[in-house]
């Protein structure tokens, strides 16, 4: 006589919820709960669905956090995930509509960055009760279409949940995804309004505790083996380190490499801080953005080996970075798209096991003492530029960006973790950072998405709690999207955020100029009668405007009370700014100049100068370009 299987009645949310609470992620033996919180905000379209379940579920088996903007959501579960070197994420729930499509940019950010998160958006009646409701697209030619479907393509996996016992098989896709190194990204399961309510037996066992497991695949032999014979054969051999080092956590097996060969090692800016910044084979910052030293390394190198990267056009200078007539690339990736990149030797695996592997085949090998030398020399030289960059030589004047960061670099330790995605500040970073651990540099360039800093930063402060975290912010991101600032508050998550006054969109402003577009619509200034924006600055005061939310504030003038105001946010347990207006757009950076071209198309045909002269250097770099087969 057989015996039904136990069952239990829920809504498909509380069923969702109670699923999700016993989700964990393991790997190399450790342990994490791989659904850390829910955030969300409610509305007609999850309210009564997962907003309820949550409610029910009591906040001991899955927490909540409110949000004020669902894209921002997205930015601090994604923050959270990188903190966790993507073994744990945050869900975000939202209701239809407005709510759903402000996860686009979140989703695509997350994705890019193959930093796992899930997204859970309310949807539409599936039983079409009335038609249109509340907030529905309508499309002539399809009658399944919503604006859900807009995550599509900015999801890794998507799945919309029509009928309750389809969350089953949904779910354990979702986890799967989630907790693949290969494959994750954004998760997006939609949810209807009416069947998040509907209630269903669902089977025990689809809740019982489930350990995902995150493998480190180990490469294959003959992979290995031509990959031991390019680097035994190379005489100016480069690594480029990317993000993937640091979600395998390949930071050691990397510096063990490096030590063992002599390969100096330069860094992309996922990769920053891959090696410490005083280890000897560290070379800094490559590509665009990058360093003296690492980018003439690059122009020379016979065997460019990345690891973990994607090799964006920052990376490889738009194609024009690696110029040595037969340079070859080896790349060790996870994905076997990224290490096909560029025509290489793919060596596809996780990014500590594939390093442990070389180093153990190249026992014995280490590259010639003058190579070494060589870098070794360049990058102490780049290090006096660097300190030029950040000395303030009279503290009681306005600082530059530099100083500001020269400033920071001063204050911190390794705890630190400083946080940015967009605007000039990236660039400076990028070149001048004087990475001290692992974590500690967390710039998000995958999407460079301005209103990413200070979200992110609170998921980051989630995640390593007692750290302190600081969001680094110009005035054009902040205007984006400070409404998280009311959730540290609340929340008591005392993430430090420095303002960067400069009246405009520094960055764009500087490549608008490059390219003969003359600052065209950079600068924050009033109208003139004319009809330019070449007025007076606006009388925008960003630090009430954030003292308005509940965050302490504390002003400095001079690179003398930036340093006091600096050290105070550091030593405070509540959220704190720190506000400072820099030199004019005009002068924002100071940094040395970019050491290696990036493509941004030029006018072909032009009346103004400017766009003319630009036109003949684009076309003079843009012939160094070089197809790599």
């Amino acid at each position: 006589m057989s015996t039904r299987p136990a069952t239990r009645r829920l809504t498909t949310a509380q069923a969702l919820v109670a699923f999700l609470a016993r989700q964990y992620s393991e790997r190399d033996g450790e342990r994490h709960r791989l659904i850390g919180a829910v955030w969300g905000i409610f509305g007609h379209g999850n309210v009564a669905g997962i907003g309820q379940a949550l409610l029910e579920s009591g906040g001991a088996d899955m927490p909540y956090v409110q949000g004020r903007n669902e894209q921002a959501m997205v930015h601090a579960a994604v923050g959270y995930a990188r903190q966790s070197h993507r073994l744990a994420t945050h869900a975000v729930t939202t209701s239809i509509g407005p709510g759903a499509t402000n996860l686009v940019t979140g989703a695509a950010l997350a994705t890019i960055n193959r930093l796992p998160v899930l997204l859970l958006p309310g949807d539409i009646f599936a039983t079409r009760p009335a038609d249109p409701v509340l907030q529905q697209l309508e499309v002539p030619y399809a009658g399944d279409v919503s604006v859900n479907d807009c995550l599509r393509p900015v999801s890794a996996y998507f799945d919309r949940i029509t009928r309750p016992e389809a969350l089953i098989p949904a779910a354990l896709a979702a986890m799967r995804v989630l907790t693949d190194p290969a494959a994750t990204g954004a998760v997006t399961l939609a949810l209807p309004q009416d069947v998040q309510a509907e209630a269903y037996d669902w089977p025990e066992e689809f809740f019982a505790e489930r350990v995902w497991h995150v493998r480190r695949p180990r490469p294959d032999a003959a992979e290995l083996a031509a990959a031991v014979a390019a680097v035994r054969a190379a005489r100016r051999p480069l690594i480029i380190a990317g993000g993937g080092v640091h979600h395998s956590g390949a930071e050691a097996a990397l510096k063990t490499f490096a030590e063992a060969t002599g390969v100096p090692v330069a860094s992309t800016q996922a990769g920053k801080g891959s090696l410490r910044h005083d280890h000897p084979a560290d070379v800094g910052a490559i590509g665009h953005t990058g360093t003296a030293t690492a980018d003439e390394l690059a122009r020379a190198a016979d065997l460019v080996i990345g690891v973990g990267t994607r090799y964006s056009d920052f990376t490889t200078a738009s194609a024009t970075l690696f110029t040595h007539p037969e340079v070859r690339f080896l790349n060790l990736n996870i994905t076997g798209f990224d290490a096909h990149k560029l025509a290489a030797l793919p060596l596809v695996c996780d990014a500590r096991a594939g390093l442990e592997a070389l180093t153990e085949a190249l026992r014995g090998h280490h590259v010639e003492h003058s190579y070494e030398t060589e870098y070794t020399d360049d990058k102490e030289r780049w290090e006096h530029r660097v300190d030029a960059a950040y000395e303030a030589p009279d503290e009681d004047v306005r600082p530059t960006q530099p100083q500001v960061l020269g400033a920071l670099d001063a204050l911190v330790d390794e705890d630190d973790i400083v946080i940015n995605a967009a605007g000039s500040l990236p660039g400076d970073l990028h070149k001048l950072w004087r990475a001290r651990s692992r974590d500690q540099y967390h710039v998000e360039y995958g999407y460079s998405c301005m209103g990413y800093e200070i979200p992110a930063a609170i998921g980051v402060a989630m995640a390593a709690p007692g750290r302190p975290v600081w969001a680094l912010v110009g005035d054009g991101t902040y205007l984006m999207n400070p409404t998280e600032i009311v959730t540290a508050v609340q929340e008591r998550v005392p993430i430090k955020v420095v303002i960067l006054q400069n009246h405009g969109y520094a960055s764009i402003g500087g490549l608008s100029e490059s390219v003969g577009s003359e600052r065209f619509g950079t600068a924050y200034r009033h109208r003139t009668p004319e009809g330019s924006y070449t007025g007076p600055p606006l009388p925008v005061d960003l630090a009430a405007n954030a003292a308005s939310l509940g965050m302490r504030v504390i002003r400095a003038k001079t690179v003398r009370d930036l340093r006091e105001a600096l050290s105070e946010a550091r030593a405070t347990d509540s959220p704190t700014c720190v506000y400072v207006e820099t030199e004019t757009a005009d002068t924002v950076s100071g940094a040395p100049p970019g050491q290696a071209w990036w493509d941004v198309p030029v006018a072909e045909i032009a009346t103004r100068s400017s766009a003319v002269k630009a036109r003949e250097e684009y076309d003079r770099q843009v012939a160094a370009r070089r197809r790599h087969l």
